[in-house]
Order: C-alpha cells, then sequence, then structure tokens
C-alpha cells in the first residue's frame, strides 16, 4: 500500500484550520478517484504531555491518503484538480498561503495487540513521526529500524495501530513542495490522555535504550501528537 502525506504548517504558528474547512476537506478526500482510505490529521484542542514538547508546535492540518499501489496513487496527484485544490487551500480560507509539502511513500504495517478501540472512543490521536535525513547507509538504517523498534513500539499500553512508512521514487504534477523524507512512523491511540499514558511508561526507555544503537543519520526528528478524522472512500475507494 502507498500512503501519500500533505504537510500545512505555518512557520509563525499563528493559524487553525476552521472547524467548516475540516468537514470540506473530509468530503474532498472522500471523492479522490482510486484511493481506499483517507486520514485527516488536526491539532489538539488542549495540549498533553509527552516526551517530546520541545519539536515545537506541530502542522496546522496533515492528511494521509492511502492507495492500493502506486498507479492509483500516481493517477489521483496527476490528473487531480481535487488535490491541488487542496494544496492550495482552494475554497478553505484557513489552509490559504500555508507553507505545504507532500510525499509519497511505502505504507509498512505492523501488528498490535489489541487493534480495537475503547468503547466511547470518538477521536483518536495519533503520533506523526518524520525523520528528515539522510542515513550514511539507508539499507543499514531500514534494516535496523525495522526489526527492533516496531517490536518495542507494540508494547506501549493502549498502541491501536503502527505503520513506517518508506522512501519511494514517485511522479506528481501538485502546486506543494515535495519532500523526501526518509522515513515517517505513526502511532494510533485512543485518545490525547491515552497517548499521554503511554509515551510516560517504561516503555519510551527501551526506545530510547534501542535509539542510540541506530545507524548514523542526520537531520533528527519531530513528534507530533494529532487528533486523527478516518475517511472512508466513496464506494469502497
Amino acid at each position: 500500500m502507498i500512503s501519500l502525506f500533505m504537510t500545512f504548517s505555518d512557520p509563525k504558528a499563528e493559524r487553525r484550520i476552521h472547524a467548516d474547512d475540516v468537514a470540506a476537506a473530509s468530503a474532498i478526500v472522500g471523492s479522490i478517484p482510486g484511493m481506499a482510505e483517507g486520514l485527516l490529521f488536526t491539532p489538539l484542542e488542549q495540549s498533553v504531555d509527552h516526551p517530546y514538547k520541545a519539536d515545537g508546535v506541530g502542522p496546522v492540518f496533515a492528511l494521509q491518503l492511502r492507495f492500493p499501489n502506486l498507479f492509483a496513487c500516481e493517477a489521483a496527484i496527476d490528473r487531480g484538480d481535487m488535490l491541488a485544490g487542496l494544496a492550495a487551500g482552494r475554497g478553505l480560507p484557513s489552509l490559504a498561503r500555508l507553507d505545504v509539502t507532500h510525499q509519497a511513500m511505502v505504507t509498512r504495517v505492523f501488528p498490535v495487540d489489541d487493534a480495537t478501540h475503547a468503547g466511547g472512543t470518538v477521536t483518536p490521536c495519533s503520533y506523526l513521526v518524520h525523520y528528515p535525513g539522510p542515513a550514511e547507509d539507508m539499507n543499514a538504517w531500514n534494516l535496523h529500524y525495522l526489526a527492533h523498534h516496531p517490536s518495542i513500539m507494540r508494547t506501549f499500553p493502549g498502541v491501536r495501530q503502527i505503520e513506517i512508512y518508506t522512501r519511494i521514487d514517485w511522479v506528481d504534477r501538485l502546486p506543494s513542495q515535495r519532500v523526501e523524507y526518509m522515513q515517517r512512523n505513526r502511532l494510533m491511540f485512543d485518545s490525547p490522555q491515552a497517548l499521554a499514558r503511554a509515551l510516560s511508561s517504561d516503555v519510551i526507555k527501551q526506545m530510547r535504550a534501542d535509539f542510540v544503537q541506530f545507524p548514523p543519520f542526520a537531520g533528527g526528528n519531530k513528534h507530533f501528537p494529532m487528533l486523527t478524522r478516518i475517511v472512508p472512500a466513496r464506494g469502497g475507494g
């Protein structure tokens, strides 16, 4: 599976997306041809404690569009008035004139012990992580990371999804800026509070112990908790 990421950022950290624009973006995403599922990410309404608050303010808005293969993804971003309009904030005033980036990546799904959200879960919370890179040796980086880190992530209490995304070559005609981060991750929890509890557990010590064993890389990493809205494809994709 291929994921297309699109991220809307405000360098001054002053902007917020309006609820009306979230609803409009959801309708656009649900209509994208060939898409299997969309995830819309918005900032938390209240901040929660997590170990990487020093990473700063997260995106104003972000989305992840899942496609069954690269050809379906490239078709959507090539012919794409809808995605081009979304990237430009067309008809979405609170997204206009933001810094917008996009990237297509391979989606790697890893098992969790319990993927079922707790009763009453309305808006899950995703922990979005990216490593801009580069690594000195990408193959060594991927071999180590994929073999070690997901099994530690699985022990976070209450984790519902674990996905890791790695680089590919792709073509598009979007007006936003292409980025080529070497890796992204996403962990999903029932709520911001559930995420905060998981990240305050002893599992974070195991994550840090593995981190110091990573093959050499540059660029650091960034971590942002985001509310998550799941948008099914119209007609099943």
